[in-house]
């Protein structure tokens, strides 16, 4: 066992005690180095200057001393009261010490390692230099003038539970290379700044308060550092937290020396984890008179879940090359923009939340560049995110709501991404774009606002995939600039759906306009526009206007139900239709006697007074056309009664027979025919005004190659075209090269333009599997193509109905893929492979279509063959039957050209010699 070591000797001071000391001087004369020096209350007015190692402390009643305070006050000769000289050990416990006057030095602590608890020191600062060391607990520091503190030292300095109360002038400066911890200590009521830390010190303050400051509450500068956590900062006459320059904060600087006490845990932890910069972590800055967070020159700021609120400046506010990162804070109230970046300041911030600000949310400028993620801004005077200058900003899955002004402003040069975004409740646009912005929108979702996005300067903008819904105004407006729109939507605008400006002359593919209360495209005088892809559906007046003088190209679009004539042309617009497609409509083309439109391909149905060609069977259901009939144009036009004949309508029961004709697939009929009986049923609660039940007409077609599948869905689509609940009932074939882009912003206008052929059909995706997500991650664009997928199945779900096929477990592999293709894909056929005598019919099948014969023997070979065959992944089921009577046809030809004069049944007889298996061949399954 240890047994701890004791002091040489104590000596007294005071207090009538035979042998002590008169005063403190003295007796640290007399002291040995360890001794412990007793004072008795009282005051003693004289300089003590301590070289060696010993304790100070107050003479309790217990130790023979009166009640009272042992107050160290200095002479008045220019001295201070308490000097600790370097290499020595203090302990100082309880002392109060006063010096000569409040801009003067009370105690200085010139080197060695002092452990100081509770006492005051009062009239005079604190100096902390050279390699002193410090740890001081539960101490009052009061009444100093200019600084409380003065630290500049190589030693570790840690205040633990202290208060520093009434500087005039600062509380605490820390320079050179000192490093200072302060825990639970309280800095209040300075006339200047609370802390400031210049040149090369290192600051961290834990659980401490900061109130009242006259200035700021904490001022960097230089290299400085400082960590705050779990602290508060409030009521500063300007910015509470003031950052003029400061370290990297990939820098770690070096431990300094420290006593046991001042080695605290926090201390550890600050080592364990170093790093410059100003770092901030779960604190609260509030009241500050000026900005909450401010940082200029070369500094570095990381805030991490902290709250700023009622400043009367910005939050945060960034220049000159100002380094910020923010996560998970909260700024409110403001009185100024919320957060600032300008210079050349850069500013990343996610998860934090802006609210309440009484001007802009979010302003760069200059060359600024800000990244903000996965945040919210609420309710700004002004607009939440203002760009100017030539900034440059990231806005992703941000959450812009209720503003009396734009939601998202860029002005001048300035540059902006803005990915994954909802805007909504703004008094002016959801996004203004003007001057020479550069922008890209990718999945931003605007509702009601004035208009959606403006987007009138000179500048490129791209809006891919965007959602803007009910505007008061417009949807969309596009200016001059180079303008590109794919994918996306404009739902219920309280005008125009899309309006192109004079001049403009953007590209638009693959967008849908919905319900606007005007027209759904408003095209001005002298406007160029090029549409491809565009459906307009149920516009209050026109799909499609063209001003005077206007003009432009718009292929494959379709405008379906429109209020006014489908197209109006007025005075001399000169547009491109190609392939434009009017649904039940009153007209199709209204125009101006001085209009010179160029028609090419466009066709009507259902419409009352139609100038362009009438599709056949438009009044009713119908056979699908030949490939190319509904784009018959001009050609169709002249055709007269013949051209305008209908097609007869396809009966339900032949074609349920002509279902029944195919070979094998017993399972897979009966399946049919009860959707059949389901959809019939649909269709007779439709026609008497009742509510039909929830019923997914989408399927799974899971099974090998070659069982049936593309043949059975288009039989289908015909099927449910005659029951009346498709209006072609066409079939669509893709895959996934069909499907999937090669680049950025390819995939979406892909997979529309696909899903728009199958319009009144069926779209027969082969191999679906392949755009399931790969083991671990993403699959390149394919995930795309199946999100673009299902939201075009859920707008357009009477339209188009969608089969997926593939192999069984692959299939179950990609429905679980997404659970929006789980909800809507919730049937499943199953094709099984063809046994033997199936595949012998099939081969019998393609003989007799092309006028051969089958003898008995040679049926019986195929049977052996095909027993024969392994039924592995090579295996192709009614193609390798194909594959086999090709084979049969070729050793026929070879067997019947060794015979000098041929007989009509040599010609046509398929023999056992003709089978391949006869010959040791045995078929492949790749078709």
């Amino acid at each position: 066992m240890t047994v701890p070591a004791q002091p040489a000797a104590t000596h007294h001071v005071g207090g009538g005690i035979p042998g002590a000391h008169p005063g403190l001087a003295s007796a640290l004369a007399a002291a040995a180095e360890g001794d412990e020096i007793r004072i008795a209350p009282g005051v003693y007015r004289e300089a003590v200057r301590v070289e060696r190692g010993v304790a100070l402390r107050v003479l309790g009643e217990e130790a023979g001393g009166r009640s009272g305070a042992v107050v160290l006050a200095a002479p008045g000769d220019g001295r201070p009261a308490l000097e600790v000289a370097a290499g020595a050990r203090v302990v100082v416990d309880a002392l109060v010490v006063e010096g000569e006057a409040a801009d003067r030095p009370a105690v200085v602590l010139a080197g060695g390692r002092t452990e100081w608890s509770g006492g005051r020191i009062g009239t005079g600062r604190m100096e902390v230099h050279g390699d002193a060391a410090l740890a001081m607990t539960g101490t009052v520091l009061a009444g100093a003038a200019l600084a409380g503190v003065l630290l500049r030292t190589g030693g570790a300095v840690a205040l633990t539970d202290c208060r520093l109360l009434g500087t005039d002038g600062t509380g605490i400066v820390a320079g050179g290379s000192t490093r200072v911890e302060l825990l639970r200590t309280c800095i209040r009521d300075t006339t200047g700044s609370a802390l400031r830390v210049r040149e090369d010190a290192v600051v961290t303050l834990r659980e401490c308060l900061i109130d009242g400051a006259g200035r700021s509450g904490l001022l960097v500068e230089d290299r400085g550092s400082a960590r705050l956590t779990d602290c508060r900062v409030r009521a500063c006459g300007s910015d509470a937290v003031r950052v003029l320059g400061s370290s990297s904060a990939t820098d770690a600087p070096e431990p300094a020396e420290t006593t046991k006490t001042a080695e605290t845990a926090e201390t550890a932890s600050s080592r364990e984890t170093g790093g410059g910069g100003v770092r901030l972590h779960d604190c609260e800055l509030s009241g500050a008179g000026g900005d909450s967070v401010r940082a200029d020159g070369r500094s570095e700021v990381e805030l991490a879940f902290c709250t700023l609120r009622d400043s009367g400046g910005s939050g945060i506010s960034a220049g000159d090359d100002a380094r910020i990162r923010v996560t998970g804070t909260r700024i409110a109230r403001t009185g100024a923009a919320a957060v600032v970046v300008h210079g050349s300041a850069r500013l990343t911030a996610r998860e934090t939340v802006i609210r309440a600000s009484a001007a802009n949310g979010l302003v760069a400028t200059g060359d600024a560049v800000v990244h903000l993620d996965d945040s919210a801004l609420d309710e700004c005077a002004y607009s939440p995110v203002h760009a100017g200058g030539s900034a440059e900003i990231r806005l992703r899955g941000l959450r812009i709501t209720r503003t009396p002004e734009h939601g998202t402003h860029l002005v001048a040069g300035a540059r902006a991404v803005i990915e994954s975004t909802w805007i909504s409740d703004c008094g002016m646009s959801g996004v203004d774009l003007a001057d020479s912005v550069r922008a890209e929108l990718r999945g931003v979702a605007v509702h009601r606002t004035r208009n959606g996005v403006t987007a009138a300067g000179h500048g490129p903008t791209l809006l891919h995939g965007c959602e803007i819904a009910d505007s008061e105004r417009a949807a969309a407006v596009l200016g001059p600039g180079d303008q590109e729109v794919t994918g996306g939507s404009l739902v219920r605008a309280g005008t125009a759906g899309l309006v192109v400006e004079p001049g403009a002359a953007p590209r638009v593919t693959g967008l849908e306009i919905r319900d606007a209360a005007g027209s759904g495209v408003v095209v001005a005088g002298g406007a160029e526009p090029r549409l491809s892809g565009v459906r307009i559906l149920r516009p209050a007046k026109n799909g499609l206007i063209v001003d005077s003088g206007g003009g432009g190209v718009f292929e494959e679009c379709e405008i379906v139900a429109p209020g006014f004539p489908a197209v109006h042309l007025a005075g001399s617009a000169a547009p491109v239709l190609r392939r434009v497609r009017v649904q039940d409509a009153a007209e199709d083309l209204s125009a101006d006697p001085d209009a010179e439109p160029v028609v090419e391909e466009c066709v009507s149905v259902r419409v009352g007074s139609p100038q362009w060609p009438q599709l056949a069977g438009a009044a009713g259901r119908r056979k699908p056309l030949p490939a190319g009939a509904e784009h018959a144009g001009a050609a169709t036009a002249g055709a007269g009664a013949d051209g305008d004949r209908e097609e007869p309508e396809e009966s339900l029961d032949d074609l349920l027979g002509e279902l029944g004709t195919l070979i094998g697939l017993g399972r897979v009929k009966q399946d049919v025919a009860s959707l059949v009986k389901l959809m019939r049923m649909v269709h007779r609660r439709e026609a008497a005004g009742l509510a039909a039940p929830p019923l997914s007409r989408h399927l799974v077609f899971a099974g090998n190659p070659g069982t049936g599948k593309t043949t059975v869905a288009r039989l289908y689509g015909r099927i449910l075209a005659a029951v009346g609940l498709l209006e072609r009932g066409h079939l669509v074939e893709a895959d996934r090269s069909s499907l999937v882009g090669e680049y950025v912003g390819h995939t979406g206008p892909k997979t529309q333009r696909v899903f728009q052929e199958a319009m009144g059909g069926v779209l027969f995706i082969d191999e679906a599997y392949s755009l399931a997500p790969a083991a671990g991650g993403g699959n390149d664009f394919a995930q795309e193509a199946v999100a673009t997928l299902v939201k075009l199945m859920e707008d357009h779900r009477d339209a188009v109905v969608v089969i997926v096929a593939g192999y069984p477990d692959e299939m179950e592999h990609f429905i679980d893929s997404n659970p929006g293709l789980a909800s809507r894909f919730n049937r499943t056929l199953l094709f099984e492979d063809y046994d033997d005598a199936e595949l012998v019919r099939i081969v019998e099948q393609h003989a007799a279509s092309h006028q051969y014969e089958l003898t008995e023997d040679a049926r019986d070979a195929l049977g052996a063959h095909f027993s024969g065959v392994p039924r592995d992944h090579r295996f192709g089921n009614g193609r390798s039957a194909r594959q086999v009577f090709q084979a049969m046809t070729e050793r026929q030809a070879y067997r019947v050209a060794e015979i000098e004069t041929p007989s009509e049944a040599d010609l046509v007889t398929l023999t056992r010699q003709d089978v391949p298996e006869a010959a040791g061949a045995v078929p492949g399954g790749a078709a």
